[in-house]
């Protein structure tokens, strides 16, 4: 089921229980045009802007730390038979080479309508999109995960996962299946919410407080998961682009860690949140609110119990392979000269692929056993079907290749960043203090401008130089991006599935409407953020690595 048949045969919810703030909310909203159109607008406002700030002069002069190609100068001087000495030309004696230089640099904003401006916006058009890592990283991850999803099994996980909960832990259980089903776009959305309030109401509680529980997990605290998710891939390579040649790329897992408690924690605070401050004010549920619509969509328990054990069995044998790959001593995927497993390594740097041949052996093999998929054929379908659906998050990132490439290429990054830089340090602001700033200004952009990777494309590019002079590292600034982003997304009118949501609270309350919704998940999104907050300082102030690797200052 996708997302649009969802939406379209839907009845149009009704207007109920919206302030005027969120009218005008929805109104500024629904004037945003499309991503990739606001990408678009985007590119030409920095063509103009680079001119303008060319024909003024603007420019920085900042202190540049190169590193000194030592580990190169080794080889030639293995190549040579070891001739090549380092020695001082005043001493005549053998030095030591740096690890780094300092030189001072001067960068001017370069003109995107100079004749070199305009020879590089059309010579470089391809070679921007062809070298955007995330294109590629995307097409592998939804490989295996549309596999999955097209099998059925995502949506047998979650039911099977919310039907093994006990009574008293239900909530807290829809919550985090919700912070799970962001592996899988559709799943949680159109799955797990109608179910939170079945859930809900077959244990004698108000099925919208089902909905709010399922609602809040799946998009509040969308952006972290126990599991490593496409979203990960995508947020890693923006950032290593905005990072480019200025210092290490990060891996895959430089967050893991504060994904993880985050998610744990987080699924707690909104369990309480739930039981504390939604159901009291909700009260009892009385069923002559219900609509007429309450058809439950029939499930075939045997087909769907096999499915899920074939799956068991393809888990297991991707998890013997790559046991068999990893953990003997010389394995193909350790690094080869430590043997380590974590870090720099080939198991590290194959995560994207393991974890979509994982999906989709599996998917594949609940396919075998519930019989949706049967044969190779209609594996290849459902990677097709999941391909056709991404026609215009590519699109969106064509001109997101085409922004970042020729932002950068303007210096107009490194001046802003230099001169927000120097006047920070100048104020003498604790760097946490910026960050917290930094995620409420975000959580309110997210109201008007939602989408995860659009947003993060916009202010990498601004917000990793920033901190990166003030000695944060880029590990710890996409995180605070993580915070900022999650907690308003069950707000914004934006948001693609809020009418599918609200025909789903008409069926238990037939005046529901998106102000029903909305005044629903504001405590969520309170309490979410606030505690996502105060996480964040605590793990900033202790200094507890992000993820394997990842330290929280440079």
């Amino acid at each position: 089921m996708s997302a649009t048949s969802a939406t379209t045969d839907d009845p149009a919810p009704t207007k109920g229980g919206k302030s005027g703030f969120l009218d005008w909310i929805e109104r500024v909203g629904n004037k945003v045009p499309s991503p990739a159109i606001m990408f678009l607008y985007l590119i030409l406002f920095i063509i103009v802007l680079s001119a303008v700030l060319a024909a003024f002069g603007i420019k920085v002069t900042d202190e540049v730390v190169t590193p000194v190609p030592k580990q190169q100068l080794e080889y030639l001087r293995d190549a040579l038979g070891g001739s090549i000495v380092p020695y001082d030309v005043r001493t005549l004696q053998p030095v030591e080479l740096p690890d780094y230089t300092v030189s001072t640099e001067t960068f001017a904003v370069q003109s995107l309508l100079s004749v070199e401006g305009i020879r590089f916006m059309f010579s470089s058009f391809v070679p921007n999109f062809a070298g955007f890592g995330v294109v590629a990283v995307t097409l592998i991850a939804m490989a295996g995960v549309g596999v999955a999803e097209r099998a059925g099994m995502m949506g047998a996980l979650i039911r099977k996962l919310v039907a093994v909960a006990p009574a008293g832990l239900v909530a807290f259980a829809i919550i985090l299946v919700g912070v799970l089903s962001s592996v899988a776009s559709d799943a949680g959305y159109l799955i797990l919410i109608p179910l939170g309030a079945a859930a809900f109401l077959s244990v004698g509680r108000h099925p919208l407080a089902g909905i709010a529980a399922a609602f809040a997990g799946v998009s509040a605290i969308f952006a972290v998961n126990i599991l490593i998710t496409p979203i990960d891939s995508m947020l890693n390579e923006l950032t290593n682009e905005a990072i480019g040649s200025g210092g290490a790329p990060l891996t895959i897992t430089a967050n893991y860690y504060f994904s993880v408690a985050s998610s744990v924690v987080l699924a707690l605070v909104a369990a309480v949140v739930t039981a504390r401050i939604i159901e009291p004010r909700l009260g009892p549920y009385d069923p002559a609110q219900a609509g007429e619509d309450r058809t439950v969509e029939e499930v075939d328990q045997d087909s769907e119990k096999r499915g899920l054990r074939y799956a068991g069995f393809g888990l297991l044998g991707v998890v013997v392979v790559i046991g068999a790959l990893s953990l003997p001593p010389g394995a193909p995927l350790r690094e080869p000269e430590t043997g380590a497993l974590i870090g720099t390594t080939p198991l590290m740097d194959s995560l994207i692929f393991i974890i979509a041949l994982a999906f989709l052996v599996c998917g594949f093999c609940y396919g075998r056993g519930a019989r949706t998929l049967t044969t190779a054929d209609d594996v290849v379908a459902a990677i097709s079907k999941t391909y056709a659906g991404l026609g215009g998050l590519l699109l969106m990132f064509l001109m997101i290749a085409q922004f970042i490439a020729f932002f950068n290429y303007t210096n107009m990054p490194r001046v802003a960043a230099v001169e927000a830089a120097q006047a920070l340090e100048r104020a003498s602001v604790p760097a946490v203090v910026l960050l917290v700033a930094m995620i409420l200004v975000l959580a309110v952009i997210n109201i008007i401008l939602p989408g995860v990777v659009p947003k993060w494309a916009i202010f990498a590019p601004v917000f990793i130089p920033i901190f990166t002079r003030l000695g944060v590292a880029p590990q710890t600034v996409l995180a605070a991006y993580r915070v900022g982003d999650g907690p308003t997304n069950v707000l914004t009118p934006l948001m693609v599935y809020l009418p599918f949501i609200v025909t789903i609270a008409q069926r238990y309350k037939k005046d529901a409407g998106i102000g029903t919704i909305i005044a629903l998940m504001i405590p969520y999104t309170v309490a979410l953020l606030l505690a996502w907050i105060v996480l964040f300082v605590l793990w900033f102030w202790l200094g507890i690595p992000l993820g394997p690797d990842s330290p929280i200052n440079i």
